[in-house]
């Protein structure tokens, strides 16, 4: 039996952070290979809406070697402009990647690693685990207790109101996902119904400019996780706001005074009804009070700076529910969309470098296994990590850093 094929180091996973890294290793003349389980790129592909867009401006979009050059910096590209977008990084990159090809398992042998896909195995002197916390679609169990009459999608199918059956839509979670796309289903004129969580919200333009344009200059993107108090950033939920035509404020309180039906956390379903937790006033208040927090911190920078803005405001709540709804009959919805993000997958990894959630342990990005790095991941070093700003820093940290690591090997030295 031949003995397997030996690379300089192996990518699991081919979104843009997988292809970050090998741009990095092909400049290092590493040789490498990039296992994609079904195709390139193929979240942004096939699991975003129709009208999906970016939340941030276009000016971060900064992969390596391949920064934004549209006429449009400040704008939002939507799903087809950013599928070109990467589309035209990943022909600059020309990654040996093997599409459709499963990674099985990555297990640690003297000093290297054994791969072994679904179409064979190989070895390697690195493994760079770019797969990404998005893995598996995310429902709770009470789903199971929905009435057959219900349909049920994930948000990572959901594609526009048209595609689901008639009648009232449950939205449940209130992440960035699912407040877009309850908004998405409120303008196409559906009956909404949303299940609300604890994500925050943020202004999309405050005193004059863009907010990320305020935070990028008061340097909130270069905050590190290695900050004080900034470790547990990790698991934050990010905050609801949308680019779509030209970029606004999601207010869950304007829907609501629109006809949206608002609701707090999902406890249960039971007997053909959602029950819910009598928080809904809580989570409403908690967003508004980051939203608020946020422009404040803009304000002191205004201030210290001398920057001459329009004057500063404080959100005031628009709507306040009278009543915390207990519960909703389901026999008057057609669809429910489940929001509720992803548990990530990383059985294929048997290497000794999680915690007991199952979380990755890592400084950014290198692990305790010698060779064994993480990458892609939100808050891998800093706000801009996992994101297009900065997953290209954080590739060329960690291919650096290997590359420094056999440099510094006892083979090395000795040669």
């Amino acid at each position: 039996m031949s003995n397997p094929r030996r690379y300089g180091a192996v990518v699991v996973g081919g979104g843009q952070a997988g292809l970050s890294v090998s741009h990095f290793l092909s400049k290092a003349g590493v040789e490498h290979v990039v296992f994609e389980k079904k195709t390139a790129m193929h979240k942004w592909r096939n699991e975003r809406w129709d009208a999906f867009c970016l939340v941030t401006p276009n000016w971060q979009c900064q992969l390596p070697g391949h920064l934004y050059e549209g006429a449009d910096p400040n704008g939002f590209m939507v799903k087809n402009e950013i599928l070109a977008y990467l589309d035209g990084f990943a022909r600059k990159v020309k990654a040996p990647i093997r599409e459709g090809v499963e990674v099985l398992s990555v297990t640690a042998t003297d000093g290297s690693f054994e791969i072994v896909t679904s179409q064979g195995a190989c070895e390697a002197d690195a493994v760079f685990l770019a797969s990404s916390l998005y893995g598996q679609p995310f429902r709770p169990r009470c789903a199971e207790r929905v009435p057959e009459a219900v349909q049920q999608i994930h948000s990572a199918d959901y594609r526009n109101a048209a595609a689901l059956a008639p009648g009232g839509v449950v939205v449940v979670g209130s992440g960035q996902s699912g407040a877009q796309i309850a908004e998405d289903l409120h303008l196409a004129g559906r009956e909404v119904h949303l299940v609300t969580g604890n994500a925050p919200r943020c202004a999309r333009f405050y005193r004059g400019r863009d907010v990320v344009d305020w935070l990028w200059d008061i340097g909130q993107y270069e905050i590190t996780v290695a900050d004080d108090g900034m470790g547990r950033k990790r698991h934050d939920t990010n905050h609801y706001l949308t680019g779509r035509d030209g970029g606004r404020d999601i207010d869950l309180r304007a829907f609501a005074l629109q006809g949206m039906k608002l609701y707090g956390r999902l406890d249960d379903v039971r007997a053909g009804r959602m029950i819910f937790a009598p928080n809904l006033t809580a989570h409403l208040d908690a967003a508004d009070r980051v939203y608020n927090s946020i422009n404040a911190l803009i304000d002191r920078h205004i201030a210290a700076k001398g920057i001459a803005a329009p004057p500063p405001n404080v959100y005031t709540p628009l709507w306040t529910p009278d009543v915390e709804p207990a519960d909703l009959n389901l026999s008057g919805i057609g669809a429910i969309v489940w929001a509720t993000g992803f548990t990530p997958d990383w059985s294929y990894a048997r290497l000794p470098i999680f915690d007991g959630t199952g979380y990755p342990v890592h400084r950014r990005g290198v692990t305790g296994v010698a060779g064994a790095y993480v990458v892609g991941l939100p808050w891998l070093w800093t706000w801009g990590s996992g994101r297009f700003l900065s997953v290209g820093r954080d590739a060329e940290f960690l291919v650096s850093h290997e590359l420094r690591r056999l440099a510094s090997a006892p083979e090395a030295s000795a040669a």
